[in-house]
């Protein structure tokens, strides 16, 4: 398989977002706030989560409807771009809100699409 492949895209994301929710564990925002390399990790996690997911082609997007694919390059384009204005708050509740239903539906269409 390509890394060009679709759903090597899809398994990078998914791959991600396990780690960074693993990353998260149990730490609370102000845990988060107090640990650079962890904000940088999760910042990190999380863009290439949107960056994989702006390589999706649009018909692969399409299958799959639940997932916010602009609100996750969206994401991938405010931690890039805004780095100085994204908050904590931000990443926090990204990884811990947001990703546990993107891994949901990447596991349902990843499983019917070996």
């Amino acid at each position: 398989m390509s890394r060009h492949d679709p759903l090597v895209r899809l398994k990078h994301m998914l791959d991600l977002s396990h780690q960074a929710m693993r990353m998260m564990g149990d730490h609370s925002r102000s845990d988060l706030a107090a640990d650079e390399t962890l904000i940088l990790a999760e910042a990190r996690a999380v863009e290439v989560i949107g960056e994989a997911a702006n390589h999706v082609p649009a018909e692969i997007q399409a299958q799959l409807p639940n997932i916010p694919w602009r609100k996750i390059v969206g994401m991938r384009n405010r931690l890039i771009h805004g780095y100085d204005m994204t908050s904590i708050d931000a990443i926090y509740d990204t990884v811990l809100e947001d990703l546990p239903p993107l891994v949901r539906e990447l596991e349902d269409y990843l499983s019917s699409h070996p």
